[in-house]
C-alpha cells in the first residue's frame, strides 16, 4: 500500500479493526447462510503528508452503484442542507444566472432547496436507486460516477460551475487525485468548492472509530485536505467547524488565481489541530486506546444488562453502526434487533452481525428496557423522536462520545414544546 495522496510507502498502523464486510452490505433473508466476504479494515496514517486512510480493498462500484443510504430519511440533514443552501446564496450572490453542481446529491435533499431558490443545479450521483428519488422531486440529477471524463461533459453542456458542493464524499474516492482535477474541471476560474467531511481531529481526539469503514478511503484534518486540494491548484480560503457527523470541516477552496488570502478561520483550525499534536505522527497514536476503551465499556454495559434481564434493541442502521457492531463483537444475543425509518433497510440483516432490521413501530410494541441509539450523532433529533419510550421506563442509550443514557422530556414537557 502507498500513499493515494503523496505516493510514500511510509505508511503507519494506527487502528487495526479487524476484518468485517462492507458497511452498506445488508444482508436478505435467503442469504444468511450463505458465505460473507469481508476485508480487512486497517486504518493508516502516512507519515511524510499525515493523510489517514485504509487500503482500497472495494471499488466505489461495490458501494454506491445501488445505495442503501437516503439523506432525506433525517431531518437533521434535509434542515442543515436548506440552511447551507441559504448561507451559501447570501454569501455568494447566486441567482438565475447562476449554476450550482452537487456531486453525490443522493436524492436531492439539499438541491431541491437549490431549486426552490431559482437557482439552476444539477446533481451528479451514481447510485441508480437514490438518484431516480432525486428526479421524482424534479432534481436535475445525472447517472454518473464523477471522473474527469464526466466533468469535461457538464463543463461543455452546461458551463462552469460557480459553485460546487462535495458533501462527504471526498472521503468515499480511492482515486483522490483525479477526483480532485474533476472538480476543479467542473468549476468556473472564480468560482467556488465547498466540502464537507468528518474532521480527523474528532475521530483521533474523541476515538469515533465507528467512522471508519471500507468506502470511507481517507479522514481529513485541515492541514490534509488543504495538501490534497493544492493538487489540482484549488486553495482553502475558508474553514467552518461544524457539529454534522459528530463534528466536520466545511472547506471552502477557489481556484489559485482567484482565491486571494485564507481567513482566519483556516489559521485557527490549523493550530487547534496542531495543538491536539495532529501535525506530528505520535498525535494520531492516542486513538488505538480510546477505541478499545470504548469498546471494553459498551460491552460491560450490554453484558450487565443480559445478566439483570433487560431487553436491549437497536435504533438505527447506518454505516457506523456497523462498524461499531462488527468490531464490538456485538450480535442478535446482546442487541436483540434493531429498527430504521428507511424502508429499504426494513425486513434486511446488519452485515457481518446479521441482527434482524424491523420499522420503527416495533420498538412500541415490545416497549423494551434499553434503546441503544446506533447513529449517536443525531442525538437531538433522537431523542426528540424516542422521548415516548420513557412512558414506560425505557432508557436511550448513546454509545458515543462517551456511553450515556438520553434525558428524555415528559409527555408534558414534549405537549408544551
Amino acid at each position: 500500500m502507498r500513499c493515494r495522496l503523496c505516493d510514500s510507502n511510509r505508511l503507519l498502523s494506527v487502528l487495526d479493526l479487524g476484518a468485517s464486510p462492507p458497511s452498506q452490505s445488508f444482508l436478505t433473508a435467503d442469504r444468511l447462510d450463505a458465505p460473507e466476504p469481508t476485508f480487512p479494515l486497517h486504518l493508516r496514517l502516512c507519515q511524510s503528508c499525515l493523510l489517514l486512510q485504509v487500503p482500497a480493498l472495494i471499488t466505489s462500484e461495490d458501494t454506491f452503484t445501488e445505495y442503501a443510504y437516503f439523506s432525506s430519511y433525517s431531518d437533521t440533514w434535509v434542515q442543515h442542507a436548506k440552511r447551507f443552501v441559504d448561507d451559501a446564496a447570501g454569501r455568494l450572490g447566486l441567482g438565475p444566472e447562476s449554476f450550482v453542481v452537487e456531486v453525490a446529491s443522493n436524492d436531492g435533499y439539499l438541491l431541491q432547496h437549490v431549486l426552490a431558490a431559482g437557482i439552476p443545479c444539477l446533481g451528479i450521483e451514481p447510485s441508480v436507486n437514490v438518484g431516480a428519488a432525486a428526479r421524482k422531486r424534479g432534481v436535475p440529477t445525472q447517472t454518473s460516477f464523477l471522473d474527469e471524463e464526466v466533468a469535461r461533459g457538464v463543463r461543455a453542456e452546461m458551463g462552469p460551475a460557480d459553485l460546487v458542493v462535495a458533501n462527504n464524499v471526498y472521503a468515499h474516492i480511492p482515486d483522490l487525485l483525479g477526483f480532485t482535477r474533476s472538480l476543479r474541471e467542473l468549476l468556473s476560474d472564480d468560482g467556488w468548492l465547498s466540502i464537507e467531511v468528518h474532521h480527523a481531529l474528532n475521530l483521533v481526539a474523541l476515538g469515533q472509530f465507528d467512522t471508519i469503514y471500507h468506502e470511507h478511503f481517507q479522514y481529513y484534518t485541515v492541514l490534509s485536505i488543504t495538501r490534497a486540494l493544492a493538487t489540482a491548484g484549488l486553495k482553502v480560503v475558508d474553514v467552518e467547524l461544524i457539529p454534522t457527523h459528530g463534528g466536520s470541516i466545511r472547506a471552502w477552496a477557489r481556484p489559485q488565481e482567484s482565491a486571494g488570502a485564507p481567513s482566519e478561520r483556516v489559521t485557527e483550525a490549523l493550530r487547534i489541530e496542531e495543538q491536539e499534536g495532529l501535525h506530528h505522527v505520535d498525535g494520531y497514536l492516542q486513538l488505538r486506546p480510546r477505541a478499545e476503551a470504548i469498546r471494553q465499556e459498551l460491552l460491560r454495559y450490554l453484558l450487565d444488562c443480559r445478566a439483570v434481564g433487560k431487553r436491549v434493541v437497536g435504533y438505527g442502521a447506518p454505516a457506523k453502526g456497523n462498524t461499531l457492531l462488527n468490531y464490538c463483537g456485538i450480535r442478535s444475543d446482546l442487541l436483540e434487533y434493531t429498527v430504521d425509518l428507511n424502508p429499504y433497510k426494513q425486513g434486511m440483516f446488519t452485515p457481518g452481525t446479521r441482527i434482524p432490521i424491523l420499522d420503527p413501530i416495533q420498538i412500541d410494541k415490545d416497549q423494551p428496557e434499553v434503546v441503544l441509539a446506533l447513529p449517536w450523532n443525531l442525538e437531538p433529533e433522537l431523542v426528540r423522536q424516542l422521548a415516548h419510550i420513557a412512558e414506560w421506563g425505557g432508557e436511550l442509550v448513546f454509545p458515543l462520545p462517551t456511553l450515556h443514557s438520553a434525558a428524555l422530556p415528559s409527555r408534558q414537557q414534549r405537549e408544551g414544546e
